[in-house]
């Protein structure tokens, strides 16, 4: 689930929010928690799978040159 740190310093790298959304929700799922992987091994299997997608997206967007002027999507 998404997070919002409204109390937080709004940090200066793009994307950033999403990068700290995908990072919690690795280190808490069961695939590291409980069976002991490591978070690229998870990764490779699927969990967290919509949010490496939008982590995905947000940083391609930063390189497409018609979004540029847009807004960045997802967060």
């Amino acid at each position: 689930m998404p997070k919002y740190y409204e109390d937080k310093e709004e940090d200066k790298q793009s994307c950033a929010r999403v990068k700290e959304d995908l990072k919690s929700c690795l280190l808490q799922s069961y695939c590291v928690l409980q069976e002991g992987k490591s978070p690229n091994k998870c990764l490779q299997e699927g969990h967290s799978r919509a949010l490496q997608i939008n982590f995905f997206e947000c940083k391609r967007s930063i390189l497409d040159n018609r979004l540029r002027f847009r807004r960045r999507k997802g967060y």
